[in-house]
């Protein structure tokens, strides 16, 4: 299958991008300065990524945003304009279909921010369920999405946005327009950030803007190895590993991303039912003791008996040691502090039960 080229992708072949394939995408990985070292920027300057790949969904007519509500499990309600929202859409059953961020603009017109590879099952979905006056438009590849992550962000927006007083300052997931730019203060790191939703055709120069500023802060071009070993380090979940369609957000501690008292949403019943009867096994955090890398889909064993399944796993660059996500079994009655033994290709790697995030969060 033809990878999708972004409106960079010439920007990251110049800056010598390692590029590969991401959710249909091509994407850029690494520069050649390695993930160790982009990583070390986003927790102690700045980093600057293209996530164009980023699905767009614009949900617009009347009453759009109470539609979206009934679909998708976090209480829009909660929200007014102008603020984001981290949400999931499931299935009947309990499953996650994707994991997004709703925009919501007002009651008449909410923007969905699913992942590349589910962006198009999202869209059938909503279409499908959709009432006569709302409609759901693909804006795929309309809008480019930017992402501005590290403690010193806030000084980049400062200057780089001078003239739209107050962007620096936003509320973590408050949203804002500067001129044809939305600034959201979201991001996948932990750390203190934004996400720019760009016109497709000004992304270019948006980007150059903002490379050159991170660079005078001691900021650089970060790929996906990066934005991987830094959501990993917080614990937060890869639709597709840890949380799926077999993964419901019971199992995956997403439970906080449900509106429980809400009257409807897609698998409203079934999660119910689970969280009443309790999870069969949970997501938890590994961190391990010894040298070795444990790697999504390794056997987690206590005392010679396999107790669950790695979900993600990476070396973490800010602990000099390896570090994961596990489903364990609810029966096996893990404990943080717990040592455990991840199957690393034959031979036991130890690790320790451990509560994510591994490293202080910032985003706030």
């Amino acid at each position: 299958m033809d990878l999708i080229s972004g409106p960079l992708d010439d920007r990251h072949l110049a800056l010598g991008a390692t590029m590969g394939p991401f959710g249909g995408w091509s994407m850029p990985i690494s520069y050649p300065g390695g993930t160790v070292a982009e990583h070390t920027a986003v927790r102690a300057a700045v980093g600057v990524f293209d996530v164009s790949h980023l699905g767009k969904l614009q949900v617009s007519g009347p009453g759009a945003a109470e539609f979206v509500n009934s679909c998708l499990t976090a209480d829009l309600a909660r929200i007014g304009p102008g603020q984001a929202q981290y949400t999931l859409c499931c299935t009947e059953s309990g499953g996650v279909v994707d994991d997004l961020i709703a925009y919501l603009d007002g009651p008449d017109s909410v923007l969905l921010v699913p992942n590349a590879a589910n962006s198009a099952e999202v869209l059938a979905l909503l279409r499908a369920a959709a009432p006569a006056g709302i409609t759901i438009t693909d804006r795929h590849r309309d809008l480019a999405v930017l992402a501005v992550q590290g403690p010193r962000s806030a000084e980049l927006f400062a200057t780089m946005f001078a003239g739209f007083g107050g962007i620096a300052d936003l509320d973590y997931m408050a949203f804002t327009e500067a001129g044809s730019v939305r600034v959201c203060r979201t991001g996948y790191t932990g750390e203190h950030g934004y996400e720019l939703l760009v016109p497709w055709e000004q992304a270019a120069g948006i980007w150059d803007g903002l490379l050159a500023g991170a660079a005078s802060l001691g900021g650089v071009p970060c790929g996906l190895g990066a934005r991987d070993t830094l959501r990993t380090e917080m614990g937060y979940p890869l639709h597709g590993q840890d949380l799926s369609p077999d993964i419901t957000p019971v199992q995956a501690g997403s439970s906080w991303a449900v509106g429980w008292s809400k009257p409807a949403f897609w698998g409203r019943a079934a999660l119910l039912a689970e969280k009443e009867a309790g999870p069969t096994r949970r997501l938890r955090g590994l961190r391990a003791t010894g040298r070795g890398v444990p790697r999504a889909g390794m056997t987690v064993l206590r005392d010679g008996e396999a107790v669950g399944v790695t979900t993600s796993g990476t070396f973490s660059p800010s602990l000099k040691t390896g570090v994961a996500l596990a489903l364990i079994d609810t029966d096996a009655q893990v404990r943080v502090d717990d040592v455990l033994s991840v199957d690393v290709r034959g031979r036991g790697l130890e690790v320790v039960v451990a509560k994510p995030p591994f490293v202080p969060s910032h985003v706030r």
